[in-house]
């Protein structure tokens, strides 16, 4: 396994959609598989797709570790998600910050559905139907986003809450928490 080169906003991989995966098992498909979880957990994502590692593929891998200073947050387990379409189950949407590998040091509110249905190939190819509600529907689109071109930052409503981590520490996240 290896960590991969992440491409950040401004490199043209990021703007293209993606090719439908046609040999899921192939050795190569599953070396990158490997590769990606390897380089999200490096980095410390939750979510990662394979055009941010220059990869022009339909493959995201989620995986979300539970926080020990939040137990009653559920965590998702590692999940791999080759040629997904979703479908939102509501209209229902909710706001909320996001951030990116590909965009580092930048977050912002980001209005997503709450609740979506996924239909994907596992790493093995089987067919993998799922329904996922609040944050794991919320990186599940982020990361399909990524698949088809788009960003968080196409998503905004605003730039107003654009900010750097720091600034978000400082300022939004107490304001948050006191509202």
């Amino acid at each position: 396994m290896a960590i991969l080169k992440v491409a950040v906003l401004g490199n043209p991989v990021l703007r293209v959609p993606a090719e439908p995966v046609k040999n899921i098992p192939a050795p190569e498909i599953q070396r990158l598989i490997d590769d990606m979880i390897e380089t999200m957990r490096e980095y410390r994502g939750i979510g990662l797709a394979a055009p941010q590692v220059h990869r022009s593929l339909q493959i995201a891998v989620i995986e979300e570790e539970k926080d020990p200073d939040a137990p009653k947050e559920p965590s998702s387990p590692l999940t791999v998600l080759i040629n997904p379409r979703i479908i939102p189950v509501t209209d229902q949407m909710a706001e909320d910050w996001e951030g990116c590998l590909s965009i580092p040091e930048l977050r912002g509110k980001v209005p997503r559905f709450k609740e979506v249905e996924v239909q994907a190939h596992d790493r093995r190819g089987k067919p993998l139907h799922l329904k996922a509600t609040d944050f794991f529907a919320r990186v599940i689109q982020h990361e399909y986003d990524h698949l088809t071109g788009t960003v968080f930052l196409d998503r905004m409503k605003s730039f107003e809450t654009l900010t750097y981590p720091a600034e978000y520490g400082r300022f939004w996240a107490r304001h948050e928490d006191e509202g």
